[in-house]
């Protein structure tokens, strides 16, 4: 599993499934937080192009456990 602070760029494929505090160009926006999915990309900035994402807390996506799948 990916170390909890580790830091990504927009067109890295998302490690773990979980919540990123994502930062961007502080004349752009505020940090804010987001849910990003394994196996999916870190997308980039429509605004700035220097955001990165920092993994806040991971978290299975529900369809990948045991007890739901074929829900």
């Amino acid at each position: 599993m990916v170390a909890i602070g580790a830091v990504f760029k927009p067109g890295e494929a998302v490690p773990h499934s979980g919540i990123y505090r994502v930062s961007h160009d502080p004349e752009h926006a505020q940090e804010h937080e987001v849910t990003c999915l394994f196996g999916k990309r870190f997308p980039p900035c429509r605004g700035c192009n220097q955001p990165r994402f920092v993994l806040v807390r991971a978290a299975r996506y529900v369809e990948t456990q045991d007890h739901f799948k074929g829900s």
